[in-house]
């Protein structure tokens, strides 16, 4: 499973097809994020940038490979195991972007509250502002999955899929990415940093069931 992985990070490095989603979530942070601004406001904001994002990634993961190559990995330790290395690579890229883009956003960010006028702890606004990378990071991989073969074959599907369910996944009440979101940024204004864990396990159960029922998908039509 290791070689797979290294496989497909290798694949998707040489490919360069990570650039566009990449100078999108830092095209996002250029905009939303100033220097001076309030730290959970700025870390709401890469947080919610980096889940279009990482499903952007994923979906990139899943199809990089030519037929023939999917073909002889999926042979050589399955079909169910070479897409989650596939899909463990696109989240695991998510996932140190996002952390990167946590880090800058801290760095450059004021540990203030939405009005500027009363202090929030800089080291727990970072790892709430993680922990909410983290979510959204997540719920972009079960996106990128959804969107993506086998569950949707054509781009006509996929693309509109992928943008519906990023933008729902972020308004819709109820979901782990706007509750760490929101959270954050009623923090910024109440000057209390949050702490969305339980945010985070609900996205991963939902992650972890979404991967699991693509890899199924995918070990059964190799079958048939």
């Amino acid at each position: 499973m290791g070689a797979v992985v290294r496989y497909q990070a290798a694949l998707l490095a040489r490919s360069q097809r990570w650039l566009p989603p990449v100078l999108l979530y830092v095209v996002f942070l250029g905009i939303g994020v100033q220097g001076g601004q309030p730290l959970l406001d700025s870390l709401g904001y890469a947080a919610a940038a980096l889940l279009p994002t990482a499903a952007w990634l994923v979906r990139i993961c899943v199809g990089n490979e030519p037929s023939a190559a999917r073909s002889v990995v999926a042979a050589a330790v399955g079909p169910g195991r070479a897409h989650l290395a596939a899909v463990l690579v696109g989240a695991g890229t998510a996932t140190g972007l996002g952390l990167v883009g946590t880090l800058v956003v801290t760095w450059i960010s004021d540990p203030v509250s939405s009005d500027h006028q009363r202090r929030v702890p800089l080291l727990d606004a970072a790892v709430a502002g993680l922990l909410a990378a983290l979510t959204c990071a997540l719920l972009g991989t079960a996106i990128g999955v959804i969107s993506a073969w086998p569950v949707l074959r054509t781009p006509a599907r996929a693309v509109p899929a992928l943008m519906l369910g990023a933008l729902l996944t972020l308004v819709v009440t109820g979901s782990p990415a706007q509750a760490a979101v929101s959270g954050l940024v009623t923090g910024s204004r109440d000057a209390v940093v949050p702490t969305p864990v339980l945010p985070l396990l609900a996205a991963a159960v939902v992650t972890a069931g979404v991967v699991a029922g693509a890899c199924a998908l995918v070990s059964r039509r190799a079958v048939e």
